[in-house]
């Protein structure tokens, strides 16, 4: 499958973004330039090597402290450039409202 078989339109970065991957557990982190970006994934060149590195799932950091990112997996590989895929959040894992619960006074 080649870079360009989306299922969603890509917007392409003349310069690239400047992001950072990060391992789910936070044990690594590497820099990297996001090339392109769908609402369904990215295209990233990393800098340095990913050999060793746990891909199967890791954050996208959109900023320098964290607090835009995105939970990704690994698609594909070529070079120095990686495939991720956006994982979606789990729908089950939203809290449902909490029932009062109705205490009964001792008679």
């Amino acid at each position: 499958m080649a870079f360009g078989d989306r299922k969603s339109e890509r917007v392409s970065f003349e310069r690239g973004i400047h992001v950072y991957v990060m391992g789910i557990d936070g044990t690594w982190r590497r820099d990297c330039v996001m090339i392109d970006v769908s609402q369904t994934g990215a295209r990233l060149c990393i800098d340095g090597s990913i050999e060793g590195l746990d891909l199967k799932e890791f954050f996208l950091l959109l900023s320098s402290t964290g607090s835009a990112f995105r939970r990704c997996k690994l698609v594909r590989v070529a070079g120095d450039q990686i495939g991720v895929e956006f994982l979606e959040r789990d729908k089950l894992a939203k809290k449902k409202p909490l029932k009062p619960q109705t205490t009964k006074e001792p008679a």
